[in-house]
């Protein structure tokens, strides 16, 4: 009998958008995120799910840079809320995906930008 596990991809909102000055980041997120979607259906019958978060810009050590202003302004009125998330925010979100009660959540890929950009 499977024992089961959890398995959670950081993936990112240029995997839907685009990522013009970065176009192999994009398709690597997008690659990322089929992936993901690919292990869920395989891995299934041995009890594992596969989540993936794909958060848009986060206020990280990786990040501080790019959101000095001016161009951090432009960065956080990219979303209606006026900021960026903050990595608790996401850490939360790969908590689910980690937990038993997401196993209902396999393939599934959660889009946190805050409403920067919205896709159904």
């Amino acid at each position: 009998m499977p024992h089961g596990g959890r398995i959670v991809n950081v993936s990112s909102r240029g995997a839907f958008r685009g990522e013009p000055d970065s176009p192999a980041y994009g398709a690597s997120k997008a690659g990322m995120n089929a992936l993901g979607q690919s292990l869920a259906i395989a891995l299934a019958p041995h009890g594992i799910a596969v989540g993936t978060v794909a958060p848009g810009f986060v206020e990280t050590d990786m990040t501080n840079e790019h959101l000095k202003a001016p161009r951090g302004d432009a960065i956080r009125a990219q979303s209606p809320f006026g900021r960026v998330a903050e990595a608790d925010e996401i850490a939360a979100a790969v908590l689910y995906l980690a937990s038993p009660a997401a196993e209902w959540a396999s393939g599934a890929i959660i889009d946190l930008n805050g409403a920067s950009y919205l896709r159904s």
